[in-house]
């Protein structure tokens, strides 16, 4: 079988939570970095893979896809069907699953970016107290979400704690402390056995060195 083809950029928390789910899977994945410091992806070559320009983008023998849930979820039910990491054939754990990665999308992963996007690229160089307000709140709710299970959904690791873990270690290495949510806390730590964990801690001390940089407080 071909190798998969992942376009990635390992500052970026959703382009690290497919490469997290490639490496718990065991896939075989090539990994093609699209710079998007250096605008690489609004090269002619890349556009004519996504013309939405994004990354992540896979490339499955000719199968083109993005935006990394719907690949996350592409890539268990066509690899590894039948996997914990996202369980189809059971509605009530698929929907909790589903829960968890759309509060990522919609609610975490925005906030951390509201904080993170206008001081790499607008010049801010201070954190708005609503925003610090805000990513405490989303801190408070994954802390509920966890509550005495080990993993998001409960017992079993699933492709929500991948994309989760991949927002989260981001925006530890801006500086955010998370100590102070217990179970959240506890969760980081049974992360760090995982396939991938440190390949994905790299990436992310690249994003919060970027951020750090150009910041005149602490997170």
């Amino acid at each position: 079988m071909a190798p998969l083809t992942l376009y990635t950029f390992a500052r970026s928390a959703p382009c690290r939570a497919v490469v997290l789910v490639c490496r718990n899977l065991n896939l075989d994945i090539e990994l093609k970095e699209v710079n998007l410091f250096e605008k690489a992806q609004l090269s002619a070559d890349y556009l004519k893979v996504n013309p939405q320009h994004t990354v992540p983008c896979l490339d499955d023998n000719g199968f083109i896809l993005w935006e990394s849930r719907a690949i996350t979820e592409y890539l268990v039910e066509s690899k590894a069907k039948g996997s914990p990491l996202y369980p189809i054939d059971d509605l009530k754990k698929k929907a909790l699953v589903n829960q968890r990665l759309y509060f990522d999308a919609g609610t975490l992963y925005p906030r951390i970016r509201a904080i993170c996007f206008p001081v790499l690229f607008l010049g801010e160089k201070k954190i708005a107290e609503d925003k610090r307000k805000q990513l405490a709140e989303a801190f408070e709710f994954l802390n509920t979400f966890i509550g005495e299970h080990k993993w998001v959904c409960g017992d079993d690791l699933t492709i929500a704690d991948l994309s989760i873990l991949a927002s989260i270690s981001s925006i530890v290495q801006v500086g955010a402390d998370i100590s102070g949510y217990k179970n959240l806390a506890k969760w980081y730590e049974n992360c760090k056995s995982l396939p991938g964990f440190a390949e994905n801690e790299a990436g992310a001390k690249l994003f919060g060195d970027a951020v750090k940089s150009k910041l005149d407080d602490k997170l």
